[in-house]
C-alpha cells in the first residue's frame, strides 16, 4: 500500500502542465520548489509540486530520503532496495493523483530529480504505463546499470556539474549511454565549475527542455 506524500501546491488554479520535483538524499520539497519561482514566468501554465520523500533522513532527521543509503547511514542493502521498492510505488500514486487532480493527461506532466530524486525519477518514469512529457535528472545516475523492461521511453535530459564531489561526474556518461543504449532521446547539459548542486545555466537548460516538451504535447 503506498504511502501518502505531503506536498505544497505552487500555480496557477486551472493548469495545463504540471512538474513535479523529487528532492535529494536528506533534504525536503521545499528545497527544490523555490525553483519555481525563476520557472513559473516562463510555464506560466504550469502547476509545481515537490512532495516531501516519506521516510525521516537517517543522516538528518530534519530531512526526508527516498531510501536509505547503506555507505553513508549504516542500512543494508536489502533495506535500502526495499524501502526504494515502497518509494517506487509512492511516487507513482502521488503521479497519479496529481494527474487525477489537475484533470490532465499523462504527457502533461515532466518529473524533475536531483540527486537521489533523480535516482528515482529515471527508476519510474520507464515502468509507467502512459509516456509522461520529459525527465529532467540533476546531479543524479542510474540506480541500477540495466534499465529492466522498460514500457514507455520519454525524452530525458541529464544535467550534472563536472565538479560534483557527492555523485561522480562520470555517472551522468554511464546514465546517458545505458539510456541511449536503450532507445531513449538523451539531451546532456554540463554545469562547467559547479559541484553538488544547480547552477543558473543548468536551471536554463532544464527551463528550455520543458517548455519544447510541453510544447510537443500541446
Amino acid at each position: 500500500m503506498a504511502r501518502e506524500l505531503k506536498s505544497e501546491r505552487k500555480g496557477p488554479q486551472k493548469a495545463d502542465s504540471v512538474v513535479i520535483f523529487l528532492h535529494g538524499y536528506g533534504a525536503d520539497g521545499a528545497d527544490l520548489l523555490g525553483l519555481a519561482d525563476p520557472l513559473a514566468p516562463h510555464l506560466p501554465g504550469t502547476v509545481f509540486y515537490a512532495p516531501n520523500a516519506p521516510e525521516p533522513s537517517v543522516n538528518n532527521p530534519m530531512g526526508y530520503q527516498w531510501f536509505p543509503i547503506p555507505w553513508m547511514d549504516g542500512s543494508s542493502e536489502a533495506q535500502a532496495k526495499t524501502s526504494a521498492e515502497q518509494s517506487f510505488n509512492d511516487i507513482n500514486a502521488f503521479i497519479d493523483k496529481v494527474l487525477a487532480d489537475e484533470d490532465l493527461p499523462a504527457n502533461r506532466l515532466a518529473l524533475v530529480g536531483f540527486s537521489q530524486g533523480t535516482m528515482m525519477a529515471l527508476a519510474i518514469a520507464p515502468q509507467r504505463d502512459e509516456e509522461i512529457a520529459g525527465v529532467v535528472g540533476f546531479s543524479g545516475r542510474l540506480l541500477e546499470p540495466e534499465l529492466g523492461a522498460v514500457r514507455v521511453k520519454p525524452p530525458i535530459l541529464l544535467v550534472h556539474g563536472d565538479q560534483d564531489q557527492v555523485v561522480p561526474f562520470e555517472s551522468m556518461e554511464i546514465a546517458g549511454a545505458a539510456l541511449q543504449n536503450a532507445g531513449f532521446t538523451v539531451y546532456g547539459h554540463v554545469m562547467r565549475g559547479t559541484g553538488h548542486g544547480i547552477s543558473p545555466d543548468g536551471l536554463s537548460a532544464a527551463l528550455a527542455f520543458l517548455k519544447e516538451r510541453f510544447a510537443a504535447g500541446s
